[in-house]
């Protein structure tokens, strides 16, 4: 790399707009969405998708609720221009989707786009042609109005070909193509001298598709452009003003949004953003972005893994696991802090109940996205109490006193630290038995017990296995636990004082089981806890006293 980079490279010149209006607006509703998977998305395949993949994926762009889909290039070849007719010849498009075609501002090229369309009910014909300067200097050889007349003569093409076809509704599109690096000015000069050809009205309006082709500045400079060409091009209530970013300085969404914001009526892109280089504006987080504002974004992404699968069949390229919203670990946390606080998130969005979504490191809810709860919290060596705490919780509902949590956490770290990885809930359970629950070679383990007397002068008497030696304790107390500690002092058992202890139910109905916990202090100033679980209360607090016994 260069020391001194100016020496070979050029800042992007800001838009003269000093009362610029898109920084103090919001986004308050869905623009037009259309989908360009099918047509720029597969350009960009290593192994652009075959007939099968390309009629899945169109599937699922109509699933989701996209109302306008660039099928393809038709010119480009068989395989494109017969998946195009035969979407149209099958009857496969809703009465409510429009497809969309992309052409070069040629005649053949143009002509042959539009035979594809035959018998369509309703279509867009999208013509481009590149008006940069680099573009008529180096690629072209061309003047300003020399590139212009290849608009126009597009134009003229365009109209011609559709008249010959009344029976179809057409729209049409023009991009000049890598406007974000041309000539504000000349960009709508081509763009209205296309609509001297086309002659759009308000009800019937053209599209001018405003494209990023290369992302070449910071996104406030591509908004400073949009704004500047809505404000300056004529008759703005018959043009739909359309973006196409592209991600190259990695802000085609902030770039998209703040077009948006600009102005733009349109957003163009594709599902988990694939397209040419870095590609194209991702409209899942696009459209997932205005969700967490409050704002429909008029797209069903309601079942996101399925979305994720899809283009992961078709495209032949994964999704990384940290791509907003949809990848497999977006959701998920792996800090003890950041589980504590999504922990505590999730019991106060309960206690609350008013509906509105508040969770720490949750910016929205995986469940409108179809994901389950169970994967917002994973542990491993970083983790700590909190998410070991979750992962019981879910799986096998306890609910563990806060101190019990601390405690059982160190074991789980032990653990990760000897296994140097994730551990699952079966892992966690494991070490949760093998810690608290009872097991072959424990010192106390229950037979059976009874209890009688009066309030306040309660007897125990259990069958208790000690040291595998099965025998009869007792003893007195105010409360069943106060007897079974009664009975344990009695025999060769521990002291034991109980500092705290809690209990629950796991599960509604008659199979529902109960979960006792206690925390106890010995003689010599230690803390131990106890776990019981049982289907009846009293005894998993008896089993939660000899549970602590039995850690001493």
């Amino acid at each position: 790399m260069l020391r001194n980079p100016s020496e070979k490279y050029r800042p992007f010149p800001p838009i003269a707009l000093p009362d610029r209006q898109w920084p103090s607006r919001t986004i308050t509703q869905a623009p037009r969405w259309l989908s360009t998977d099918l047509r720029d998305g597969n350009q960009a395949l290593i192994d652009p998708m075959d007939a099968e993949k390309k009629t899945r994926l169109f599937d699922l762009l109509v699933k989701v609720g996209l109302k306008e889909i660039e099928v393809g290039f038709p010119s480009a070849g068989a395989t494109e221009f017969d998946f195009i007719s035969g979407l149209v010849r099958d009857g496969r498009i809703p009465d409510d989707v429009h497809i969309q075609v992309l052409t070069q501002s040629r005649r053949d090229l143009i002509e042959t786009s539009f035979r594809s369309l035959d018998g369509a009910r309703q279509a867009i014909v999208h013509l481009y042609n590149a008006v940069s300067p680099a573009w008529r200097k180096i690629v072209f050889g061309m003047t300003r109005d020399e590139v212009k007349a290849i608009a126009v003569a597009g134009a003229k093409v365009l109209r011609d070909e559709a008249a010959k076809r009344p029976d179809t509704a057409w729209q049409f599109e023009y991009s000049p193509e890598t406007f974000s690096t041309a000539e504000l000015d000349f960009s709508v000069e081509v763009c209205e001298a296309v609509m001297d050809v086309l002659q759009p009205t308000p009800d019937r309006p053209i599209i001018f598709n405003l494209p990023a082709t290369v992302e070449c500045a910071t996104p406030n400079v591509y908004a400073d452009q949009i704004e500047w060409f809505g404000r300056n091009i004529r008759n703005r209530d018959a043009v739909v003003i359309s973006l196409h970013t592209h991600n190259d300085r990695g802000t085609g969404v902030a770039a998209a949004e703040l077009g948006m914001m600009a102005g733009a009526d349109r957003v163009e892109g594709c599902l988990l953003g694939n397209g040419e280089r870095t590609g194209n504006c991702d409209l899942v987080t696009v459209a997932l972005n205005m969700y967490t504002q409050g704002v429909d974004p008029k797209l069903d992404l309601s079942d996101i893994d399925a979305v994720v699968n899809t283009i992961n069949y078709c495209t032949n390229l994964p999704v990384h696991p940290r791509t907003p919203y949809a990848g497999d670990l977006v959701f998920t946390a792996f800090s003890g802090s950041h589980q504590d606080a999504i922990k505590k998130g999730f019991v106060a969005q309960q206690a609350r109940n008013d509906g509105l979504w508040e969770v720490p490191y949750l910016p929205i809810d995986p469940a409108d996205l179809g994901r389950s709860y169970e994967a917002v919290i994973r542990v491993n060596s970083q983790s700590g109490k909190g998410g070991v705490a979750w992962v019981i919780e879910q799986d096998k509902g306890l609910k563990l006193p806060k101190r019990l949590q601390a405690d059982f956490s160190r074991h789980v770290q032990a653990l990760a630290d000897e296994t140097s990885r994730e551990l699952g809930a079966a892992d966690i359970w494991g070490r949760f038995e093998a810690t608290y629950l009872p097991r072959e070679g424990d010192r106390f383990v229950l037979r059976d017990y009874e209890e009688s007397g009066a309030a306040g002068q309660r007897l125990f008497v259990g069958r208790v296995a000690v040291d595998g030696e099965e025998r009869s304790i007792s003893g007195r107390g105010n409360g069943l636990i106060s007897g079974v500690i009664a009975a344990l002092g009695d025999t060769t058992g521990p002291t034991l004082d109980v500092v705290d202890y809690s209990e629950h139910a796991i599960g509604h109905g008659a199979d529902a089981q109960a979960a006792a916990y206690v925390e106890c202090r010995t003689d010599d100033g230690r803390t131990v806890f106890g776990v019981g679980l049982d289907t009846d209360i009293a005894t998993a607090s008896v089993r939660a006293v000899l549970s602590a016994a039995n850690r001493v």
